[in-house]
């Protein structure tokens, strides 16, 4: 693929693909905002990189069904959220690429909520806590800056829950939808004196589009903020989480094309399942010192319980070393960040340092079991595996913005980042040994940008950048030989480069419009990929140089009051740049060698979002969407690939205001037209089950309402 050799001009890019697709072009959003992209709230608009701010009402809004957070991603470009149907498995997140490979939760993206790292020291990370009936808004960083925020940033996903408020307010939805969806949330807000609240707690069941897919979800969130004076602030931020799922798998190409809404009869021998226990406390205290200096304080900790019955054959574990077909998890988490922010000045021009430490834990007791008990299937057997894990991250940090003059701005960063892991075997049974062991990984990540202002309405930034990304102790629990941890394996390193424009309306304006356009370049060293996958077991290792490049496009226009249309583009060339040696596997690699060249599975070339709706705050409101994505590649030699897709959705409602009550209903339909296709993919899946099928036509009718006291 051969790139532009410079960003092309937002707007004409923009009105290009508006005309292509005869609709308005569009953004994430117009109304001016702060981000925290660069550790200190700026404007959108003046940070030197790819940033997109979703309002929390996106989460909500438009008759979503609020399974998954991945309805609500679409429009943010270089950032691909596909939900897999299954709520054993959190929704698969990538950015530019980053994060394809995962099977499970997500890696090679940060994520925080309110601050807190939901990503664990590993590199490992979960979603499926985040409560998105309190979502104030949503952050999504792209590009070199988001090295800054350490092991494993492909790029930072944010959710920063709603801050209470005002004369109190209770509210409530529930919803209705295909395939047994039923959803049933409450929440109360609201402010008195120094204290703003938000509490909310909902329940979530459905049958499942597949068999085999039913599950539960019960969760509460609670978020309690403290001015106890004019400069001093303190947060608390409370959650809970429990999930009872049963888990479809995969299918083949051959199932798949035959029925989508079957599944492999493994799952249902097995009974393959899984059930999650979370809760989480945290803290953020914010004290400004005097006009130049702010001191913040953040503490965390949490516990979260998995079991996970999987379709392992009673075969392979006969092997004295295989570690069963249940597996579970019992971690303790948490960690501090210490930040310190001074202005000053610098040849007489503004200069603001931010500088903090960072340090992460988790304590994780691994245990195996077989998954049958004589004759028995699916029930928890002899043990297996029991081992003591730890990993522990320690970094530190510092970075600075300077504005040498009024059209100039120059950001700066390093964080040096330290990642132990260690491991006690405590299962030491005949030729299973004693597979102890420590392991630890070091890395210097700095990142520059630069952002030139010719005029009000434009911005033009580039930024560079170093990552960093180790494996997680999933990718770690296995050797393609013999047991124990593989330590063997080493972090892939990356360095990223990335130029865009930005482009807006003047104030006033009576068409208001924003336009961003983005080019970037990726090239790793020691990509973790895929060994092995068979009899239930993962192995890992480090492939070759890869190299990521791309476009990405997004655009937003408010032509008239209470419209808005928003369309974004995402060109993404990612591939294997050297070839590499994998253990012979009928599906994974046949001939024993991944060619150089290949594209990186889990990845799309081309991805389009659009969406134009009619949205005044009371009245009937509409709304219609449109998603394309191209082909992507399931397996490391190419051999299969998920079709590409265009899906259709529209939604319809009513907004009554009457008194101190507001009331909403909606109806909506998803994939209008009826296709089928594979919603995810589960890459290099070792006996062939890549494809986990989107649902058909879908509706859902939900009602919302509120009482402000």
């Amino acid at each position: 693929m051969k790139l532009p050799a410079r960003p092309p001009s937002a707007p004409v890019a923009c009105l290009v693909l508006a005309v292509a697709l005869g609709t308005p072009v569009l953004a994430q959003t117009l109304a001016p905002i702060n981000v925290t992209a660069t550790l200190t709230e700026v404007p959108l608009f003046e940070v030197p990189a790819s940033v997109d701010v979703l309002d929390g009402g996106r989460t909500r809004g438009d008759g979503r069904a609020q399974v998954n957070l991945s309805e609500s991603l679409a429009l943010v470009p270089g950032l691909l959220a596909r939900d897999r149907l299954n709520q054993a498995q959190d929704m698969q997140l990538s950015v530019r690429g980053f994060g394809a490979r995962a099977t499970f939760g997500v890696r090679g993206v940060r994520l925080y909520v309110d601050g807190i790292p939901a990503t664990m020291p590993d590199g490992q990370g979960q979603l499926s806590h985040i409560d998105l009936a309190s979502v104030g808004r949503l952050e999504v960083l792209r590009g070199p800056f988001s090295v800054l925020y350490g092991n494993s940033s492909g790029g930072v996903l944010q959710v920063f829950t709603e801050e209470g408020q005002g004369q109190p307010l209770l509210g409530g939805s529930v919803a209705t939808g295909s395939y047994g969806l039923k959803r049933i949330d409450i929440k109360a807000s609201g402010g008195t004196g120094a204290l703003g609240y938000v509490l909310s707690a909902g329940r979530l069941s459905i049958n499942g589009y597949r068999q085999h897919s039913a599950a539960e979800r019960d969760g509460a969130n609670a978020r309690f903020d403290w001015t106890l004076d004019g400069d001093r602030k303190l947060t608390l931020l409370a959650n809970t989480l429990s999930v009872q799922a049963q888990d479809p798998l995969g299918l083949n190409r051959a199932q798949f094309d035959a029925s989508p809404r079957s599944v492999d009869a493994s799952a249902t021998t097995f009974n393959t399942r899984k059930t999650v226990r979370q809760s989480q406390l945290g803290a953020v205290y914010e004290h400004r010192l005097d006009a130049d200096n702010q001191l913040r304080l953040m503490v965390y900790g949490g516990e979260r319980a998995v079991t996970q019955f999987q379709a392992i054959p009673t075969g392979p574990q006969a092997s004295p070393l295989h570690p069963g077909g249940v597996i579970g998890l019992a971690r303790n988490y948490g960690g501090l960040d210490a930040r310190w922010t001074t202005r000053t000045a610098l040849a007489q021009r503004p200069l603001e340092i931010v500088g903090g430490l960072a340090y992460d834990t988790m304590n994780e007791t691994r245990r195996g079991w077989q998954n049958f008990q004589g004759s028995t299937l699916g029930v928890q057997g002899a043990l297996r595996r029991e081992e003591d894990n730890r990993v522990t991250s320690l970094d530190p940090y510092v970075q600075a913005t300077w504005k040498p003059d009024a059209r100039w701005t120059v950001n700066a960063g390093v964080r040096h980042s330290l990642v132990r892991f260690s491991s006690a075997d405590n299962y030491i049974v005949g030729a299973n040994g004693n597979d102890s062991g420590s392991v630890r990984y070091s890395a210097t990540l700095p990142a520059a940008g630069v952002t030139y202002a010719p005029s009000e309405q434009w911005r033009v930034y580039a930024a560079a950048g170093r990552g960093f990304e180790t494996p997680t102790f999933n990718e770690l629990a296995y050797r393609s030989v013999g047991t124990g941890l593989n330590f063997a394996l080493r972090p892939s390193h990356s360095d990223n480069l990335e130029t865009g424009v930005k482009w807006r309306t003047l104030p006033g304006a009576a068409t208001r419009m924003e336009a961003t356009a983005a080019m970037f370049h990726t090239a790793t060293q020691d990509e973790i990929v895929t060994q092995s996958n068979v009899g239930g077991r993962s192995t890992f290792q480090n492939a070759g140089a890869t190299r990521r490049r791309g476009l990405e496009l997004a655009t937003s226009i408010a032509p008239a009051r209470h419209w808005l249309a928003q369309v974004s583009y995402t060109l993404l060339d990612a591939r294997y740049r050297d070839a590499f040696v994998c253990p012979v596997n009928v599906n994974l690699c046949p001939a024993g060698r991944v060619p150089a060249g290949n594209r990186i599975p889990g990845t799309a070339r081309n991805a389009l979002a659009a969406e134009m709706g009619w949205r005044p705050t009371t009245g009937w409101r509409a709304g219609a969407d449109a998603r394309y994505l191209s082909s992507v590649a399931v397996n490391d030699v190419n051999r299969d690939a998920a079709a590409s897709f265009v899906s259709l959705g529209a939604h319809v409602g009513y907004v009554l205001a009457l008194d101190r009550w507001r009331i909403a209903a909606t109806a909506r339909v998803d994939n209008l037209a009826d296709r089928k296709y594979a919603g995810s993919v589960i890459v290099n899946e070792g006996n062939g089950r890549y494809f986990e099928p989107a649902a058909g036509r879908n509706y859902v009718l939900s009602l919302s309402a509120s009482y402000r006291f």
